[in-house]
């Protein structure tokens, strides 16, 4: 697959865990893809994991949660490579296990600004150009976390934003239908990259204990988004789990 035919795909938190996991195994299928997040030499990084790849990746330092940020974010990706078939919105932030009542109103701003409206904008940017470019449509595949179904305990500001992801896959996937725009969600549950390290440790239950919890290799993540990503724009997978076989999800509580 060549520069001119190759699919591109735009990633957002591609310089670490699973949007550098989900950028990389793109890149290896032959996706031109523009990676997302707020430090550029982590993105950099993440190219150079790519080799030969890299040549077909455009690393470009955005918030998110910056209206302005994120449009010149997409008005690069268009530049570079004309086009966008496919928006893995990853990029996601939690605030500190503290609780309920001690949480700081910025604190909960933060969350909400990074996972919720930082998804939204993202989604607008990929409509815009989506519904406008030859030929027409793309797909978007929203990172909606296991805490989109059931809290841990002292993350109401994360599990909060996860909720409502899976209301704005639902919106994003009704109005993205006149305009072949395709838009499902992932369920993660404890894939092994930075963030969960302290699952070895031992987190938080909702018992009160504080206990181990096994985790699956991030590369089973990034299959099944390649998955997702692969499928004609006339099928879609509007939401799928994937997680530790052993994890504590099926009767967490």
């Amino acid at each position: 697959m060549d520069s001119a035919t190759a699919k591109v795909a735009l990633v957002t938190g591609a310089g670490s865990g699973i949007g550098r996991a989900v950028a990389l195994a793109l890149l290896a299928d032959g996706w031109q893809v523009a990676l997302a997040g707020r430090r550029a030499d982590r993105l950099e990084e993440t190219a150079a994991l790519a080799g030969e790849a890299a040549a077909r990746a455009l690393p470009h330092a955005a918030d998110v949660a910056d209206p302005a940020s994120v449009a010149a974010l997409f008005e690069a990706t268009k530049a570079r490579f004309g086009r966008l078939d496919l928006l893995f919105n990853n990029a996601g932030t939690g605030a500190p296990p503290v609780p309920l009542e001690d949480l700081s109103v910025d604190q909960w701003k933060r969350v909400v600004d990074i996972n919720l409206t930082g998804v939204f904008l993202c989604t607008q940017g990929a409509f815009r150009l989506m519904k406008d470019q030859d030929p027409r449509g793309g797909r978007i595949i929203n990172n909606g976390s296991i805490s989109a179904h059931v809290p841990r305990p002292r993350s109401v500001a994360y599990t909060a934003t996860k909720h409502a992801i899976t209301g704005l896959t639902r919106s994003t996937s009704l109005d993205g239908r006149a305009y072949g725009i395709a838009c499902g969600q992932i369920d993660i549950g404890n894939a092994a990259t930075e963030m969960t390290q302290r699952m070895s440790q031992g987190v938080l239950q909702a018992d009160g204990s504080i206990a181990p919890e096994p985790v699956m290799d991030v590369a089973a993540v990034a299959e099944a988004v390649r998955y997702m990503a692969g499928l004609p724009l006339d099928a879609n997978v509007q939401f799928m789990t994937v997680m530790a076989t052993d994890m504590p999800f099926i009767g967490r509580g």
